[in-house]
């Protein structure tokens, strides 16, 4: 009978402890949601709103006006917005694919094999985990202008390739297969190529996608690739032009307040459609998610 009295407060134990849990998680992702919630609270704010002191977090009388002004900023632009537009989507692709492609065929050596200094540059690997991208602005070009891409669309992909942090979560994934279906198909006769192809990749594709997500929200943020590499306005990127939006005046405050919302939906959204390859990812990396 005691045993039993033992069990049920134990049981009891765990059920509180458990719906702890879950509101105190709750309450931190509704925390962590704020800045985002602000954001399209922001983009819906008429002009009163948006330099109203001390700032509301909600917006009080929802407007449409500031994608109005937002569409016709960019109808008066010499450069029509379906090609800023194309260049985010073909840069950001182009990069998404290389990248992928590039940390799959270096991370399988060095998970799966042993050759002198591999430890060394898997070492290099991390310590570029270290270093900002702002750091690396003047010496990418510098690099750029040597080569003799400047104005072109490989000035703005071949710098976004050095990305570590794709190799390291790569290489930490293929770990995790068992080198015993590697040395059986060894056994039977497989290439080094067969196997990469047939064993490795498929395992991977959870890693694909998070690479994917991290690589698209560095590359599909970034402007100041557009801004340093590039001068003709016809190869800049969206995310370019709507930051220039912010800086000509007041009066498109409303304006870049939408821009800014529009920017930011695209990785939100494929983030949540992959975000559980993204969680299968960091547990396989030996990284806490």
């Amino acid at each position: 009978m005691k045993k039993v009295q033992k069990l049920k407060i134990k049981i009891r134990m765990f059920d509180y402890g458990l719906a702890f849990n879950i509101v105190f998680l709750t309450l931190i992702a509704l925390f962590m949601m704020l800045p985002l919630v602000f954001l399209v609270s922001t983009a819906f704010k008429p002009l009163n709103e948006l330099f109203v002191y001390p700032p509301a977090f909600f917006v009080k009388s929802p407007t449409f006006d500031n994608f109005s002004a937002l569409t016709t900023s960019v109808s008066s632009s010499l450069v029509p917005f379906v090609r800023y537009a194309f260049n985010s989507v073909f840069v950001s692709g182009a990069v998404v694919f290389l990248i992928v492609a590039i940390s799959s065929l270096a991370a399988y050596p060095l998970a799966k094999h042993k050759f002198m200094g591999k430890n060394f540059l898997f070492a290099l690997v991390v310590a570029a985990l270290m270093f900002a991208p702002e750091v690396l602005e003047i010496p990418k070009y510098i690099v750029i202008s040597k080569l003799g891409i400047l104005n072109t669309y490989f000035a703005l992909i071949l710098p976004q390739l050095a990305f570590p942090i794709g190799l390291f979560l790569m290489k930490q994934f293929m770990e995790q297969i068992p080198n015993a279906i590697f040395e059986a198909a060894r056994i039977d006769g497989a290439s080094e190529f067969k196997m990469f192809k047939s064993i490795a990749l498929p395992q991977v594709k959870p890693a694909w996608a998070t690479i994917g997500i991290l690589c698209f929200i560095q590359v599909w943020g970034d402007s100041s690739a557009s801004a340093l590499l590039i001068q003709n306005d016809k190869l800049k990127t969206l995310t370019y032009y709507l930051s220039t939006i912010s800086g000509t005046g007041v009066g498109t405050a409303g304006a870049a307040a939408a821009a800014s919302m529009l920017m930011v939906l695209p990785p939100v959204v494929i983030f949540m459609m992959l975000q559980k390859k993204v969680v299968s990812t960091m547990v396989y990396s030996g990284i806490k998610a």
